[in-house]
């Protein structure tokens, strides 16, 4: 038998009987349905928004530690560009200069990467600015290691070739001038003969009587025989390869050809007066990658020190040239 339930009345001062029918289990059925979805649900929220749960207590571990390495690395990497840009300064101001090969510009060594966004597909990640700038730091440390790689393969190359290149060096005078009387006028600014006015000479001009034999002054192939009634009148190209190229003007009469290969000390022609010239004399000159440079600094195997101070003060002194 079920029990009765009574509610106390307080107007009529009685118990009155409480009917527990129906409707009433179904009223209660529904409220405390109601109440325990309500509960569950903001158990449910805070669980979810509020407390971590194992799994995420451990990746948030996890990614702090995956930050802090980022951060180690990025550091490990600026160490290794200061130890790049040393090895890159000694390549280009020692290797490069001892071997006269051609300058790597900085454009070229740390040229960026154009086109499309190489990074988007990191742009979604929480800490996405410092893994980019990390990704974007090692990328430009692998270019840069790329290009001087491939000097040093260059630099290699002129090395396994120095004897070589020691050979093709214009080394000597192009006349014999063991007095050093023959040295007229040098290089540098001087007083045209012809037009009196003052021009940048770009050689050295050795006086010397029509018909005396003219050398090649380094191993190299002739690239240039011409003959003109004006400026260099006849004269001698002759590419020794390694940058370097060397011109004999106002000649009297040739002993090469061109694509002739020729060694140093040997006779490719004869001193004569041609072209623009006042006088029987040659006009010598040596170029590096196509730009002139002063040839007294390039007679080392012919001249003693002594020998060479003399040529420098006799040629500076002169303040006119032959052409």
């Amino acid at each position: 038998m079920s029990k009765v339930k009574y509610r106390y009345n307080p107007e009529t001062l009685s118990y009155d009987k409480i009917e527990t029918g129906f409707r009433y289990y179904v009223s209660r059925v529904f409220t405390l349905t109601l109440f325990s979805a309500v509960m569950g649900f903001v158990y449910f929220f805070g669980y979810v928004y509020l407390l971590d749960s194992p799994r995420e207590i451990k990746l948030e571990r996890e990614n702090a530690r995956l930050l802090s390495q980022y951060e180690i690395m990025t550091k490990k990497l600026d160490q290794v560009l200061v130890v790049l840009d040393d090895i890159q300064q000694r390549d280009e101001n020692v290797y490069r200069v001892i071997f006269q090969a051609d300058s790597i510009p900085n454009s070229v060594r740390r040229a960026g990467f154009g086109g499309v966004n190489r990074y988007r597909y990191l742009e979604d990640l929480d800490n996405a600015k410092l893994v980019i700038n990390t990704s974007a730091k090692l990328d430009g440390i692998m270019k840069q290691l790329y290009v001087q790689s491939k000097s040093f393969d260059e630099i290699i190359d002129l090395t396994m070739r120095k004897e070589e290149m020691l050979r093709c060096i214009p080394a000597i005078q192009p006349v014999s001038n063991k007095d050093l009387r023959r040295t007229a006028s040098g290089w540098g600014w001087r007083i045209d003969p012809i037009y009196k006015t003052r021009r940048f000479h770009e050689g050295i001009d050795f006086s010397a009587p029509t018909g005396t034999d003219i050398y090649a002054t380094g191993d190299g192939v002739v690239v240039n025989v011409t003959t003109s009634n004006i400026g260099y009148g006849k004269y001698v190209e002759i590419d020794h390869g390694f940058g370097y190229s060397t011109l004999y003007a106002h000649m009297d009469g040739f002993n090469v050809r061109p694509g002739q290969r020729v060694n140093r000390g040997d006779v490719i022609g004869w001193v004569g007066n041609t072209g623009k010239s006042t006088a029987p004399h040659l006009h010598y000159e040596v170029r590096i990658r196509g730009r002139a440079v002063d040839p007294a600094h390039y007679f080392f195997q012919d001249l003693t020190p002594e020998q060479y101070e003399e040529m420098i003060q006799i040629a500076s002194n002169s303040n006119r040239t032959f052409d």
